[in-house]
């Protein structure tokens, strides 16, 4: 049989290889363009596929993201009705629902059950918490008033489900600064309400406006530390080439620039360009142009768009890499990287909750208290029967790695159950009968990713410091160095750290703060993980020195945490994260139920790692139950 080079380049690449050196021809086009130099994506003539097997998957992958169900139905208005507003309608034949996990979609599914009238129970394998990769480090600091986040950090303006549920739940919430503000500084007006426009026009509101809020002005004051050369941000912004140099790079873009520009092409067949902005093309084109995107590009890793695509240099791959954070994603899917740079909004309002991210799936937790059952790990689900009959074990372990034996077991017996824990996990419970192919082969193969945090406390907020600061603080041991003098935001470096965050606000009466100081994906967090929890704070406090000074151990109070997903033994990794073809490959039979078992959690959804995707999923495996 004859196989091409091309065929050659899709199948190596789609099973996670970066590069083809050495192939002839592939070699060719690999290193097409010059050292140093970054060229636009050429032009191209691409089939317009209008039927097929493949092009029908593409279509549904495209609606699914879109979130637009039958007949146009925007989903996303329907969750929020749900969710928010009406719940449920109420069950005329109420059914004993079994939930795996205590995660934010099993407990916001249960909630939802339980409140229309269906007897409850939530089977957690943790016997120490709830919440999933919603964690907050509340112990383990000098100062026991300080906290900082394990998991989901921020929430966008645009995840009108995740908002407005914290403010139902009467959490109070601030604006997260992704990008850095001046020390002390603080928003004009009151929080405002959630607002989502749907495709059809309609405006859902959670509440009244009560005055225009304002955001402090950004700054973009933080570190670029690379190739021995530091820089602030909007240095950088307003100059490149010194630090594109360094890698080699003739070019006056940013790296944020040439990635971009690399990826309007693509964005052109679901938006359009205007002078203020894109805007998305009316509901049925965008819907075919989406599907159209995942035809044509959804067997692409992310270097093998920029390389055999785009038509990128090896410098300007590298400069991306390493200033946007995709180097550890390279090989992994394009559609992923394609999905965040084009659904994020740069000018998008973060916002944390006041407190601690738990305080979302505790609020939940407190209504569901009698229907929860901890420590109780899932070893075997059985549907031969009538309903679902779920086996579990105590085990009586910690939240991460160590294994603890197995003391008592106990059987639960449901009409149907919601399966909301990660694939890693339910590959290990047995499954009797065996789900279809399509299913058992997305629990296989769905990639999670793994994450890693280390965060470290100090006894003053340094990062906030101008020399001045510095000088009253340190006195006669004073030197002169690189003062940061900001406000949430972060920096990165090219050293086993990588992306560094400042805390956007302080805690009201302590002096001290902290910074998460390595937080770190894939094969970067790999580096992290080898280590046992204790070796890694030395080493994240010397990357944050070789970024912001020596000086900065001065106020270090030999205390960290550190948080491992993929050692975690319920995550089994941070989050489910593409490998190339797996969108259409594999997305379509994941949330699909089988008999009574139904499927929910962030890799049920097209919001991987975030808790809007994690919500949707919630609602919409609550409504297939209810039904």
């Amino acid at each position: 049989m004859f196989v091409s080079q091309e065929d050659i380049v899709s199948v190596i690449d789609r099973r996670g290889f970066a590069k083809l050196a050495g192939l002839g021809a592939v070699g060719t086009v690999v290193g097409a363009a010059p050292a140093g130099t970054a060229q636009a994506a050429p032009a191209r003539t691409t089939r317009a596929p209008h039927s097929g097997a493949r092009w029908d998957t593409c279509m549904e992958v495209a609606r699914d993201l879109l979130l637009v169900g039958e007949n146009g139905a925007d989903l996303k208005l329907r969750y929020l009705r749900v969710l928010i507003d009406s719940g449920l309608p109420r069950a005329r034949s109420p059914k004993k629902v079994l939930i795996v996990g205590a995660g934010i979609s099993g407990l916001a599914a249960a909630t939802l059950l339980k409140r229309a009238g269906h007897e409850v129970t939530v089977i957690e394998g943790n016997g120490n918490r709830v919440g999933g990769r919603i964690k907050t480090f509340q112990t383990g600091f000098a100062d026991p008033l300080q906290y900082a986040e394990a998991g989901a950090m921020r929430i966008p303006d645009f995840h009108p489900l995740t908002l407005a549920l914290i403010d139902k739940l009467g959490i109070p919430r601030r604006p997260f600064y992704n990008v850095d503000v001046r020390p002390g500084a603080t928003p004009n007006g009151p929080v405002p309400p959630v607002v989502y426009r749907s495709r059809g026009g309609q405006v859902w509101r959670s509440g009244p406006v009560k005055g225009r809020f304002e955001a402090p002005e950004r700054l973009n004051h933080t570190w670029i530390r690379v190739n021995g050369i530091s820089q602030r941000r909007d240095e950088y912004a307003a100059a490149p080439g010194r630090i594109n140099a360094s890698f080699g790079l003739r070019d006056r873009r940013t790296a944020a620039m040439i990635l971009d520009q690399a990826l309007d092409p693509v964005r052109d067949h679901i938006s359009v360009a205007r002078p203020s902005g894109r805007v998305d093309k009316p509901l049925p084109e965008l819907i075919k142009g989406w599907a159209r995107v995942l035809y044509e590009f959804d067997g692409y890793s992310m270097n093998r768009f920029l390389t055999e695509h785009a038509r990128l240099s090896d410098a300007a791959i590298d400069a991306i890499g390493t200033l946007e954070n995709l180097t550890s994603r390279l090989p992994l899917a394009f559609m992923h990287t394609f999905l965040t740079r084009s659904l994020v909004n740069p000018a998008a309002t973060y916002w944390e909750m006041a407190g601690g991210s738990r305080q979302l799936p505790y609020r939940l937790e407190s209504d569901l208290r009698d229907n929860i059952r901890m420590d109780r790990r899932a070893m075997r689900i059985d549907t031969s029967g009538q309903g679902v009959r779920i086996d579990t074990v105590s085990e009586k372990g910690s939240d991460e790695s160590t294994w603890a034996s197995r003391k008592r077991t106990e059987t639960f017996h449901g009409d149907v159950a919601i399966i909301t824990i990660p694939f890693p996990a339910l590959r290990h419970v047995e499954i009797t009968p065996a789900m279809s192919y399509a299913k058992r082969r997305a629990v296989t193969e769905l990639h999670y990713d793994s994450a890693t945090k280390v965060l470290l406390e100090f006894r003053r907020r340094w990062w906030e410091f101008g020399e001045d600061d510095w000088k009253r603080e340190l006195g006669a041991r004073y030197r002169p160095g690189r003062a940061t003098h900001v406000a949430g935001g972060g920096s990165l470096a090219d050293n086993a750290n990588r992306f560094m965050y400042y805390p956007s606000h302080r805690i009201p009466g302590s002096e001290g703060g902290v910074v998460l100081a390595s937080y770190v994906w894939a094969d970067d967090a790999s580096r992290w993980d080898s280590m046992d929890d204790a070796e890694r704070y030395g080493y994240a406090l010397r990357g944050l020195q070789e970024v912001h000074g020596d000086r900065i151990s001065e106020f270090f109070t030999g205390r960290g945490q550190t948080q491992s997903w993929l050692r975690n033994r319920y995550a089994f990794g941070e989050a489910a994260v593409f490998t190339p073809g797996q969108m259409t490959e594999i997305h379509p039979a994941i949330a699909k139920p089988e008999g009574p078992l139904h499927f929910a959690g962030e890799h049920t959804s097209l919001k991987h790692a975030w808790i809007e995707g994690a919500l949707e999923s919630a609602v919409r495996a609550a409504l297939e139950v209810n039904a």
